[in-house]
């Protein structure tokens, strides 16, 4: 399990998904800087509905993935399977607590955004 005790969601998101990064070897500076935008641009989001809290980890998750696959291709690949050239995603598909790395092609939960 990851704990991350930040108040501020838009900083725990980027401290999940840079762990994530980290942990599968694409924290580079270009990849980086792909999470560092969205993290401003969820930032800014979460100004405009505060309401979204819960969602933010799950939807800068999404928006790094989105960013990476027309970069460098697929982000996260899948570490369950044996054939590893899917990638995970997350889940809820649109945000919500407790935002998951999932595998469809198994149909099962691999680790929690920040615990790949």
């Amino acid at each position: 399990m990851v704990i991350v005790a930040f108040d501020d969601p838009v900083m725990t998101a980027r401290a999940l998904v840079l762990r994530d990064l980290e942990s599968t070897g694409a924290a580079d500076p270009d990849t980086v800087s792909v999470l560092e935008d969205a993290v401003a641009q969820r930032g800014w989001w979460l100004e405009q509905w505060p309401e979204g809290r819960d969602f933010v980890v799950g939807l800068v998750a999404q928006d790094v993935q989105d960013a990476l696959l027309e970069r460098s291709g697929r982000w996260p690949l899948c570490t369950a399977c044996d054939d590893a050239t899917h990638a995970l995603y997350v889940d809820p598909d649109l945000g919500g607590p407790d935002p998951t790395w999932v595998c469809e092609t198994a149909g099962i939960v691999v680790a929690p955004i920040g615990g790949l």
